[in-house]
């Protein structure tokens, strides 16, 4: 996302406001920053955060959150414009991250068993696979994990996490392809309950967010297993799809934390600002490649430091 925005603090002085240019201001007092020297600015900061998928509301909050910050502020010699620039942009960035942080680690430690855990999100957002990667990631903790293949729609699904269960060694519940969803989840919480397991993560259908069958399975399914959270997963390269797609799903089931996949394929970012602005939900983890350790808690200034190109382990 931030590549353009770096382009755009690097502009050169010739290409800013020459009011702006601090060379040219006589002595060492330098000037203060206009609302005439931040209309271009702002202008083209719209247009990055708007090409980079972020989402209107976010474009405005950080416009002003920038305006707010630059808007009478004092350069000089030793205090450039770009140093404002970038301080207030990251500030701006933080704002809207701000409270985007969940700790689902410390959630389940501090719940009864089973702890129940429902996904949801369409096809091809790498919904399973994230499932695979909490179940690994709980099971390090000496945490027992049992999978529900409540996505019978597509037979893949079902294959998909069973393999996943034999490589990490945990229960996947299933029935055949075409099931009842619900009656699965049931199954399975179930068995959790009966062999006192510690956790049951529920994978579910991905169709388009806008096939009403699939939202009434969702409610049911819900109503059902009585989850203790519900977690969107959505596709940080899918942009304003994305955003509408979390938009829906909190509407039509509600969602109480968020997973972002594919993020380290991201040269964008605008859902992982869009997403926590737009549902007001945290997010918990960022996927970051195939492997089961590919999964890193969610942390704002470790997304602040990735936009703007300075990565932390």
């Amino acid at each position: 996302m931030f590549d353009s925005l770096k382009k755009l603090l690097g502009l050169k002085k010739k290409e800013l406001d020459p009011s702006l240019a601090v060379e040219e201001v006589v002595g060492d007092s330098g000037k203060r920053i206009s609302e005439k020297d931040l209309d271009a600015l702002l202008w083209e900061l719209e247009l990055v955060l708007l090409e980079s998928d972020a989402a209107l509301p976010v474009v405005e909050e950080i416009k002003a959150s920038v305006r707010a910050d630059l808007l009478g502020r004092r350069v000089d010699r030793s205090y450039r414009v770009e140093d404002a620039i970038e301080m207030a942009l990251r500030s701006a960035v933080r704002k809207v991250l701000q409270g985007s942080e969940f700790d689902l680690d410390s959630y389940v430690m501090q719940h009864q068993r089973p702890v129940v855990i429902m996904f949801l999100g369409i096809n091809g957002t790498g919904k399973t696979t994230v499932i695979a990667k909490i179940a690994h990631r709980l099971q390090k903790q000496g945490l027992s994990v049992v999978l529900s293949a409540s996505d019978t729609f597509r037979a893949g699904a079902i294959e998909q996490l069973s393999i996943h269960g034999e490589r990490l060694g945990s229960k996947v519940i299933k029935h055949q392809a075409g099931g009842d969803p619900a009656a699965v989840a049931f199954d399975a919480l179930e068995h959790a309950k009966a062999r006192q397991r510690d956790v049951l993560l529920v994978d579910t259908a991905g169709r388009m967010q806008t096939n009403a069958n699939l939202m009434d399975e969702m409610k049911k399914l819900k109503r059902v297993v009585k989850p203790h959270l519900t977690v969107f997963v959505g596709d940080s390269l899918a942009g304003n799809d994305a955003i509408e797609q979390a938009r829906t799903f909190e509407r039509e089931i509600g969602v109480d934390a968020v997973i972002l996949t594919k993020i380290d394929a991201d040269a964008k970012g605008g859902a992982a600002l869009s997403i926590a602005h737009s549902i007001k939900r945290p997010i918990a983890f960022l996927s970051t490649g195939q492997g089961y350790e590919d999964l890193v808690r969610f942390d704002g200034q470790w997304m602040v430091d990735r936009l703007f190109g300075e990565k932390r382990e």
